[in-house]
């Protein structure tokens, strides 16, 4: 329990002296306050179904959108002629698919569109102390923000501020700073391309680099690893993809909650003969069966699905072994049968194969077998499945990602792949399951506080500014900045930033040190609890509302966790007539923060597509977005081969083998299993 410092100890007002619930009113979590137990009863129903249909119906109504929602759900997920769910990032079905939709996309769009509001009267019968107070749950319950806020020390409260004096405020507090450094520019995913790229053009004219984002805590691993590994950031697989695959291997993901629409595709892979293997240390419930809402026949007939043909019960951190032991079965098949690895391909594409070899040879069974959670009959099973599988994607989330040693295990799996020739041709490939709906734009677009050379090259040469070229500070290094003093003012585009870092006592400290605090959000949440010695609220559009600049309605662009991007145009009256694009918030804070700027921003506010077309001079790829339907238009990455079944010869797929002397972190830190790395 945390003391009224945030530290250890047992003080039932757990937290408040900085914003943080007390401990009390719940057992955990940040859902309803509710005192009653735990549910511990088994749960046998098929992931989906009807049960998520009640669920999705209840919500509707307590939000009282019994028509708004349903004609909602019509439009989601539509390139073009609607918007794009800002649930997940589970690509839109290639098949345009009427409802492709899902339980946790549904409820998202329909709490976004609820009725209630957060405006300047309830601002002025709480005040923060209060509101501090209330469980996550009830904060966002309120409804939406509806005009910007500023805090006013002297009375606790939130007060509005009209839009010129909230930029002013922002302009001031981070001119007067000594240095650019001192402030950090925190995204959420929830941002789309164009406003991401204005942002970070912000960030880097003002003069730095300290661009935060939420990858930095869930896939960063990923994208160190296969870049590391195969000079891209992301996976080389789309949906179409997954739909050729004899064998697909789940690391760390369960799908009724990470993203509850690819439960078809593993239902479809099932149902079409490929091997589906589980690996996670709990067998969830989408790991089993699923009754895909929109299979209308299948509801009616209570027909369920399965989702898996193996389920594999890993150690937690035990997927690093899992995969070097399959890897091991590999290399012994190859011993009686070279035609067991992919020769052509390793000896042209890759290098490092034989030292892989020795690393794999010299872990023995035994540490495998401890350090997994498996037996070695287990292993050599998931091994036989992938040896007999032509083409192969292996997919994996925070399950993954997130432990200490989630790089080493991506490259492992990676490793594995790469064998067999498993990259860059149909049917196959690392396939990383992103979160945020378009956290994977946010970094294609430029939020990375450790740009490339040639990346700010070509930023300097379309945008005509001088980026620093100085790497900036990540999540983790903004909080300990924050702690010593070398961060004064943060800026969050969206998200719940002191909720969504890792130690969260430690984050309100930080941002409680801080001069200036500004959220931009839909909705009231804790980190606008948790704020500097002066805070700002900025209330953005939705995703589902009509976004009306100069030019006409505007339409934003995300990108999926397979590298597609879709067009995504709101339909629904704005909550507020007070409230702003993203793109139009940016605009602004630039204006006065950067008194001296060529940079047209409300040109680029006025018509989104003048973003777009600065965007493709910058992005490699976005030549193809560039004014073009969306519904096709994919981000070129030379190791996918384009999904032809090309193997592109860039040069850069090369195993990653460790030498033994090198550091490799430790797969469990417990006394009854090995006690040593897998080296």
């Amino acid at each position: 329990m945390l003391d009224d410092r945030g530290t250890a100890g047992t003080a039932g007002t757990a937290g408040t002296a900085f914003g943080l619930m007390p401990a009390e009113p719940r057992q955990g979590g940040y859902g309803p306050r509710t005192d009653r137990p735990w549910s511990r009863k088994p749960y046998g129903h098929p992931a989906a179904g009807w049960g998520a249909a009640v669920s999705v119906g209840r919500v509707v109504l307590r939000e009282s959108e019994p028509i708004a929602g349903p004609l909602a759900m019509l439009q989601m997920n539509h390139p073009v002629s609607g918007y794009d769910c800002p649930g997940c990032a589970w690509p839109d079905d290639p098949g345009n698919l009427k409802l492709d939709i899902c339980e946790n996309g549904i409820k998202h769009v329909t709490w976004e569109m609820t009725r209630k509001r957060v405006d300047r009267r309830f601002f002025a019968e709480h005040t923060v102390t209060e509101l501090a107070t209330w469980p996550d749950f009830d904060l966002e319950d309120q409804g939406r923000l509806t005009e910007p806020m500023v805090y006013d020390a002297a009375t606790d409260h939130y007060v509005p501020i009209s839009w010129d004096d909230a930029f002013a405020l922002v302009g001031d507090e981070l001119q007067a700073l000594d240095s650019p450094d001192e402030a950090s520019f925190y995204t959420s995913g929830r941002l789309s391309n164009e406003a991401t790229f204005l942002y970070q053009l912000m960030v880097r004219e003002y003069g730095t680099n300290n661009l935060p984002d939420c990858s930095n805590m869930c896939h960063e691993a990923s994208g160190r690893a296969l870049k590391a590994s195969i000079a891209t950031g992301k996976g080389t697989v789309d949906l179409h993809d997954w739909d050729d695959c004899d064998a697909l291997f789940v690391l760390g993901v369960n799908a009724a909650s990470n993203a509850p629409r690819m439960l078809t595709a593993l239902a479809d892979a099932v149902t079409r003969g490929a091997q589906v293997v589980h690996v996670n240390p709990l067998v969830e419930a989408a790991a089993t069966r699923t009754i895909v809402p929109h299979d209308f026949v299948d509801m009616a007939r209570f027909k369920a699905t399965g989702t898996s043909t193996m389920n594999l019960q890993v150690r937690p951190g035990g997927d690093l072994a899992l995969i070097r032991g399959m890897s091991k079965v590999v290399f012994e098949a190859a011993a009686t049968d070279p035609s067991v690895l992919d020769i052509g391909f390793l000896s042209t594409l890759t290098n490092g194969v034989e030292a892989y070899r020795a690393l794999v040879d010299a872990t023995s069974w035994d540490d495998l077998v401890a350090q997994s959670g498996l037996s070695e009959e287990q292993i050599r099973e998931a091994a036989a499945v992938y040896l007999a599988s032509e083409r192969t994607i292996i997919s994996w989330c925070l399950g993954v990602s997130q432990h200490e040693h989630g790089v080493d295990t991506v490259r492992e799996i990676v490793n594995l792949l790469l064998l067999r020739g498993n990259i860059g041709r149909k049917g196959a490939g690392p396939s990383p399951i992103r979160g945020h709906s378009n956290v994977q734009g946010n970094r294609t677009c430029g939020i990375d506080h450790h740009p490339t050379d040639a990346w700010l090259d070509r930023l300097a040469d379309a945008c005509r500014i001088d980026p620093p070229r100085h790497p900036g500070l990540d999540t983790v290094r903004t909080i300990g900045a924050m702690h010593d003093g070398r961060v004064k003012v943060f800026v969050g585009m969206g998200g719940n930033f002191v909720l969504a870092a890792p130690d969260t006592p430690f984050t309100a400290q930080g941002l409680e040190k801080c001069r200036l605090t500004v959220q931009v959000s839909t909705k009231l949440n804790r980190s606008h609890l948790v704020h500097g010695e002066k805070a700002l609220i900025l209330p953005c559009l939705g995703r589902t509302e009509r976004d009306q600049q100069a030019q006409g309605p505007q339409g934003v662009t995300v990108e999926d966790a397979m590298s597609m991007v879709h067009l995504s145009m709101g339909r629904k009256q704005p909550a507020s007539a007070y409230l702003r694009s993203e793109p139009a918030i940016i605009a602004g804070m630039a204006k006065a923060t950067l008194p001296h700027t060529a940079t047209p921003w409300d040109w680029y506010v006025g018509d989104y597509d003048n973003i777009r077309d600065v965007m493709a001079k910058v992005l490699p790829g976005f030549e193809g977005v560039q004014r073009a339907d969306p519904r096709q238009a994919r981000i070129p990455d030379p190791p996918a081969g384009a999904g032809a079944g090309v193997r592109d010869p860039v040069g850069s797929c090369r195993v990653l083998a460790r030498a033994a002397a090198e550091r490799h972190p430790r797969v469990v830190r417990d006394p009854g299993a090995a006690d040593h790395a897998l080296a």
